[in-house]
């Protein structure tokens, strides 16, 4: 009930932002729609989402999560097509330039997500999922200095983030810096009091660089 009750607060949250920040509100079907595909995205039910949605190119939050849906049912045209429509109508939207950065990514033109990630990062230079996501493109292309500082600033925004601790690890242990690699490993498993996926992850890593050295 509880987890129920987050949803439709979160649901009435996103729609009351983009209510007040669009310059034409969306009407009541739009909504209603918007909802019945926030559900089916929840279930994973993704052909069901394009579905809803497919009318709806007007309205970012649900254009936003048809380009989502898309792209995890590996409609990678679709989804950019999808995505590039929602940033036009809201340039600001950060979802919306993650996903077109991923998409590009996949569909190997590399250049081009690394422009997006570029301009992504000038408008939220503290977002950790952008500074990831641009990290990875950085490693990719082998420009390891640069994956190193965009991991280094994703710590200091997020001195919290697990996950950006393991990335900068598995970075530092290619780079040759066991020792500072197994720095970041430590500092990751203290945020991790209980068994995780990450948490073994984590240690994984660390016995492998034990083994070795």
């Amino acid at each position: 009930m509880n987890a129920k009750l987050s949803r439709s607060a979160f649901l009435f949250f996103t729609i009351a932002f983009f209510t007040a920040s669009c310059t034409k509100s969306p009407d009541t079907e739009t909504i209603r729609l918007y909802v019945r595909a926030s559900d089916a995205y929840s279930h994973g039910q993704f052909t069901e989402v394009t579905e809803i949605l497919r009318k709806q190119n007007n309205f970012p939050p649900a254009i936003i999560l048809r380009a989502k849906a898309e792209y995890f049912m590996g409609d990678l045209d679709k989804a950019e097509k999808s995505c590039r429509r929602a940033i036009k109508l809201r340039p600001s939207s950060l979802e919306a330039s993650l996903y077109l950065t991923r998409i590009l990514r996949e569909k190997g033109d590399i250049n081009a997500a690394i422009a997006t990630a570029e301009s992504m990062l000038a408008d939220n230079p503290q977002d950790i999922r952008a500074l990831r996501l641009a990290a990875e493109l950085a490693s990719n292309t082998k420009k390891y200095d640069e994956a190193m500082i965009l991991l280094d600033r994703a710590v200091e925004y997020s001195a919290e983030s697990a996950m950006v601790l393991l990335d900068r690890a598995r970075l530092r242990w290619i780079a040759g810096k066991a020792d500072e690699a197994l720095d970041d490993l430590r500092r990751a498993k203290a945020m991790l009091p209980w068994d995780t996926p990450l948490l073994r992850s984590i240690t994984n890593l660390e016995n492998l660089i034990n083994e070795v050295m």
